[in-house]
């Protein structure tokens, strides 16, 4: 215990540092646990997609969602998940969603409030649509 304290003494930045750290991971971990959505992977999401035909909600640019989006994608803004304005969506609320970004790191608010709105079973793509086509996954072109 006495090394403990001398550790700390002669290094109090990166006793700080560490400290901080472990409360991150303390505070994502129960944030994690608790959340109303899981992070899923892209044989997770294919497997959803193919067993319980579960409903993809694309939240990037309408630009960017014509240029490249996984097949029978909504292209719905986080604004208007925000505002409860989900146009075809809506009749989904039973089904497996499957919520994806640009990169997966701008889906967890959009998804907890698409939880909110009542969706019972609602994931978000790990990597988004980065990962799916770096694996050369198929995206469609165009509206939809």
């Amino acid at each position: 215990m006495q090394e403990i304290m001398q550790f700390v003494s002669r290094n109090m930045l990166l006793s700080l540092v560490w400290i901080a750290l472990l409360i991150a991971v303390v505070l994502m971990t129960f944030k994690g646990l608790f959340s109303k959505s899981k992070v899923i992977t892209r044989a997770q999401a294919i497997a959803l997609i193919n067993k319980e035909e579960a409903v993809i909600v694309d939240l990037r640019t309408r630009d960017d969602f014509r240029k490249g989006h996984i097949i029978d994608s909504i292209n719905l803004t986080p604004s208007e998940i925000k505002d409860n304005n989900l146009g075809e969506l809506e009749k989904h609320k039973q089904k497996s969603v499957i919520v994806v970004s640009a990169s997966g790191m701008e889906s967890g608010k959009p998804a907890e409030q698409l939880a909110q709105h009542g969706f019972e079973k609602v994931f978000v793509l790990k990597e988004g649509i980065a990962g799916w086509s770096g694996e050369n996954l198929p995206l469609a072109r165009g509206k939809k």
